[in-house]
């Protein structure tokens, strides 16, 4: 192993304990232990920092940039970015930013069980006041939310979201129209008692058939279903079980999948190279950015998991496990009830046509309380209005409001652009293999996953360490910052005569 590949190594070695304690803050982790574990994080990321900053690495990296290994070459790239990132931010800002982090997070835990967004405003307060000092501390000429959003998607900044946003924003409206003047299909199915032994037994059953390897991975609950990975040979997916609403437990499993079949799915030369961790933001993800992280967990979600293919599979199943609340149900019923529209509060289980409202509604208050013209006290009633003038609905509390998402608690202002831009990324993907595979829709619709699957693996899973977004998207042949595939998406599921 070459000295820079050591020195990044270890630094992804310290990077990935921090993972696992993440994990481990979550979903196992006793409520008292908030404080401690903040500065256990914060301590092995101030560490990861001085190995980043040391000198040798940069001479490392300087010796590999001129030597004859393309992937060393490539891995110098990522160091001297990762080292010019980290110049510019102070030793005891990260350390503050970790240790509130973990406080915000459990804050955040108990706010949204009692719905009293009180509690989690002064942390609110704090991740708000640390972003915007992060913000300032990378500098740029541009908004202050422009560093931040960098950060998840490079290149992209307030103003182009905004000109993005508008643009499918226009486009989604009258395809929402027609949906919602369409009959409504039959849900009160979705609503009845499924015990959590039986939603867990079917999660990890479709979890295994959409390829997840269990041997290098776990399934376990979080109050916020996520992913998270050590190296590709440990990744790790929750979910969350509520009784009264089916649907969440199958598409947050499907979801957090996508997002490990990436990981999983990484070419096995990179697992010790600079491309298993983002160094900039100091997160053990891999990959060029969230939303090309994201475009697999909602390609998944959306393209398979909804397809009358997936369900003509996988139905009898389910059935068998809920006999009693499924007993009058047929797969054509299921299928149109998973693929309503019907404006809801919740982000996670919105329809697809929707949930894109949903983010931008979010892009817009994080943009607001960064550049000072929201406060976070005034958080609830800019959601409320904002949800009102979107979606037509009023939260009747802030655990179905303000308080539903995880993100803020974690310091992830600038994260939540991605899931949109990772849906036209998938419907992007999805339309170029199409055109380069005539017989994809047919094996999918024959719940045959298995063409689809080899064609990511290929394309997508193996190379998306390496690719940026746009570059990824070209190679297929398309245009990453064309809306057209999603829409057209869209358009044929929910606005097709």
């Amino acid at each position: 192993m070459s000295g820079l590949s050591d020195r990044v190594a270890r630094i992804n070695d310290v990077l990935c304990a921090v993972n696992a304690l993440e994990w481990d803050t979550r979903v196992m982790m006793p409520r008292g232990g908030a404080e401690s574990r903040g500065h256990q994080i914060a301590t092995l990321k101030g560490l990861a920092r001085e190995m980043i900053l040391d000198p040798a690495l940069a001479d490392a990296a300087d010796a590999a940039r001129h030597g004859g290994d393309p992937l060393e070459r490539e891995a110098a790239a990522s160091v001297a970015e990762a080292i010019a990132y980290h110049a510019r931010i102070p030793a005891d800002l990260l350390r503050r930013k970790a240790e509130r982090s973990a406080l915000a997070g459990a804050a955040w835990a108990e706010a949204r069980a009692r719905s009293d967004f009180a509690l989690f405003l002064p942390h609110l307060e704090a991740m708000v006041a640390l972003s915007r000092e992060t913000a300032a501390a990378l500098g740029g000429a541009g908004h202050p939310y422009d560093p931040m959003v960098d950060l998840f998607e490079p290149g992209e900044t307030a103003a182009s979201l905004d000109a993005f946003f508008g643009t499918l924003r226009a486009g989604i409206r009258p395809i929402l129209d027609v949906a919602l003047g369409r009959p409504k299909p039959r849900t009160d199915f979705l609503a009845r008692d499924y015990p959590v032994e039986g939603q867990q037994r079917f999660a990890r059953h479709v979890a295994a058939w959409l390829g997840y390897d269990f041997d290098r991975g776990r399934l376990d609950t979080a109050v916020h279903p996520f992913e998270i990975s050590q190296t590709r040979s440990d990744v790790r997916i929750t979910s969350r079980w509520p009784r009264d609403y089916l649907p969440m437990s199958i598409f947050g499993t499907i979801h957090e999948t996508g997002h490990a079949l990436y990981e999983q799915g990484a070419d096995p030369v990179l697992v010790r190279s600079a491309h298993t961790t983002d160094l900039r933001g100091l997160y053990a993800v891999a990959g060029t950015s969230f939303g090309m992280h994201e475009s697999q967990s909602r390609l998944l979600e959306n393209h398979v998991g909804r397809s009358r293919g997936f369900w003509e599979v996988h139905f009898g199943m389910l059935r068998d496990i809920f006999p009693d609340q499924l007993s009058d149900v047929s797969v054509d019923e299921f299928v149109a009830a998973v693929n309503r529209v019907e404006p809801g509060f919740i982000r996670v289980e919105a329809d697809e046509l929707t949930y894109d409202l949903h983010i931008m509604l979010r892009v817009r208050l994080e943009v607001a309380m960064m550049e000072g013209a929201l406060a976070p006290a005034d958080l609830p009633a800019a959601w409320n209005e904002g949800m009102r003038a979107d979606l037509g609905l009023d939260p009747p509390d802030d655990a179905r409001g303000c308080l539903q998402d995880v993100h803020w608690s974690h310091g992830y202002m600038g994260s939540f652009p991605t899931y949109t831009i990772g849906n036209v990324t998938a419907a992007q993907i999805m339309d170029r293999l199409r055109r380069a595979a005539a017989g994809l829709d047919a094996a999918l619709a024959a719940g045959d996953l298995e063409p689809l699957r080899a064609r990511l693996s290929e394309a997508v899973w193996r190379k998306a360490r390496r690719q940026p977004r746009a570059a990824l998207v070209a190679g297929l042949g398309g245009d990453a910052g064309d809306p057209r595939p999603y829409l057209e998406h869209l358009r044929s599921r929910f606005a097709a005569t």
